[in-house]
């Protein structure tokens, strides 16, 4: 299984996002450089809901632009989910828009203690990263 480090604070930043927003879906953009998360964005759920989430289109423009300006790479996205485990369902699967980016899903299932898991996403297929926190 390939693995990704993620450091601390950025799995902090996700995670008070996603208790801000519940009881709805957080979601956000991890920038990297050089194959490492540097950055956390965490945005606007367009959708407001508690089973879906889309970035909100203008902030998603803005964010980009800043990766580009700054030459960092789409390292991930992340959302949350709110009642149920930290896999993709079927919508997040057929909305993965980006196959070079990884998927991080953050479950607050158990708020008390969330589980953090990474996925690659290519075509509906699933394929899982081992999350380290550094």
């Amino acid at each position: 299984m390939a693995s990704i480090t993620l450091p601390k604070d950025i799995v902090e930043a996700m995670l008070e996002h996603a208790r801000t927003e519940y009881p709805n879906e957080a979601c956000g953009v991890i920038a990297g450089r050089d194959g490492e998360a540097v950055h956390v964005f965490p945005m606007a759920n367009a959708d407001a809901s508690p089973v879906t989430y889309r970035l909100e289109p203008k902030e998603q423009l803005h964010v980009f632009d800043e990766l580009d300006e700054k030459g960092w790479d789409l390292f991930a996205i992340f959302h949350s989910h709110t009642h149920s485990e930290a896999y993709p369902s079927e919508t997040d699967r057929k909305l993965a828009f980006y196959p070079e980016a990884r998927y991080v899903i953050l479950s607050l299932r158990d708020r008390e203690h969330p589980d953090v898991r990474a996925f690659r996403i290519e075509e509906g297929d699933v394929t899982e990263e081992e999350v380290a926190v550094a």
